[in-house]
């Protein structure tokens, strides 16, 4: 059993639409119409939810070119000090008010990760109907507890956790009173190569803490995305800008705006083709098994002739005898002329002698 989960009154898990979410990230380039119009894209799009990042360079870190405060090598971001990098990335926080109200008229939920505890009471008074647990704070009880203790509900990241430190945030956020939680698996490289993702772990994720299980994706492209929605991912966070020849801290593995357009569409023909866990066939299939094989008289047969494998066959349609009984025809002998391509039924055939000898 999986808890129930919801943002602004929307359900979200199993027999659900997957609730898609257009993360903006850095993709707004420090200009605020630039981030009007990812909001507009973001609904032009389909998605149901757009997400931005609460922090300022000074709350997410400290400035030093200190080596351990510098991405490492293979990072898109080698060598930057993260003061810097936080320095190009973070939105302006009283542009949020402004983008949030928009995504509400379009229909769509706006909610966001705080970074550090003023982040947090900021979008409480912004009255935000969820708050998103970014993966790196993840190990951040403190801040977690803060979210927690709000009552909105939490989305929680859980790129690089172990089941232990999960367990931990999981239980923080509960002790201070978070009641919804959802869990996306995450893989926190950027962008993540496929087979790192692994997203059989969705379904052992929704089976260890029984709470919704999505997806916070990094990979390049749409594919892995709607692969996770047939493992039973019921939230789908991707990266989101304007155009491919946009350039960010981001943007390497953020699709543009008609390429989210396809995920969103794949995701919605494979959540109907999910469809119920049954076996057997469906009302679409109902013309089709007419053309099912069965049992036809394919040569014109005399009356008192028997059947061979050269006059009785089975062929398309479905308007004979069931194929189970073409050995037992085989030699039976016609009870009158038969024209070929009539379907075969018992009628046809002369009855079986039955001995009566003791």
């Amino acid at each position: 059993m999986t808890a129930d989960f919801s943002i602004a009154g929307r359900p979200i898990g199993a027999g659900h639409p997957v609730y898609i979410i257009a993360e903006l990230s850095a993709n707004h380039r420090q200009h605020e119409d630039v981030a009007v119009e990812l909001v507009h894209a973001a609904h032009e799009a389909g998605a149901d939810a757009v997400k931005l990042q609460t922090y300022t360079p000074d709350t997410i870190t400290i400035a030093s070119d200190a080596e351990s405060f510098r991405a490492g090598s293979g990072s898109l971001w080698e060598g930057t000090t993260l003061h810097d990098l936080y320095q190009e990335a973070y939105m302006p926080w009283e542009w949020q008010p402004r983008l949030k109200a928009l995504a509400e008229s379009l229909g769509m939920d706006c909610f966001s990760s705080p970074f550090d505890p003023t982040a947090v009471d900021f979008l409480a008074s912004l009255d935000v109907p969820a708050f998103k647990v970014a993966s790196f704070e993840l190990v951040d009880l403190p801040l977690i507890r803060r979210m927690a203790a709000t009552g909105k509900p939490l989305v929680v990241s859980t790129g690089m956790g172990t089941e232990a430190e999960i367990d931990e945030a999981i239980a923080t956020a509960r002790s201070a009173g978070a009641t919804d939680i959802a869990l996306l698996k995450c893989t926190s490289a950027y962008p993540s190569p496929p087979e790192a993702v692994n997203l059989r772990a969705i379904a052992a994720m929704r089976d260890r803490w029984g709470l919704p299980v999505g997806l916070s994706d990094h990979t390049l492209g749409e594919t892995v995305a709607v692969g996770a929605v047939a493992l039973g991912a019921c939230i789908v966070e991707k990266h989101m800008r304007l155009s491919s020849d946009d350039t960010s801290p981001d943007s390497a593995f953020s699709l543009d705006k008609h390429e989210f357009r396809r995920m969103v569409d794949a995701i919605r023909v494979t959540e109907r083709a999910l469809g119920q866990p049954v076996v057997g066939p469906t009302d679409a299939e109902q013309e089709s098994r007419r053309f099912r094989r069965s049992l036809f008289v394919v040569e014109d047969v005399a009356a008192g002739e028997a059947l061979t494998e050269t006059n009785v066959r089975s062929i398309r349609p479905a308007d004979g005898l069931h194929t189970r009984h073409y050995d037992e025809v085989l030699g039976r002998r016609a009870a009158h002329a038969i024209e070929r391509g009539t379907p075969l039924s018992w009628a046809l055939l002369e009855p079986v002698e039955v001995s009566t000898a003791r």
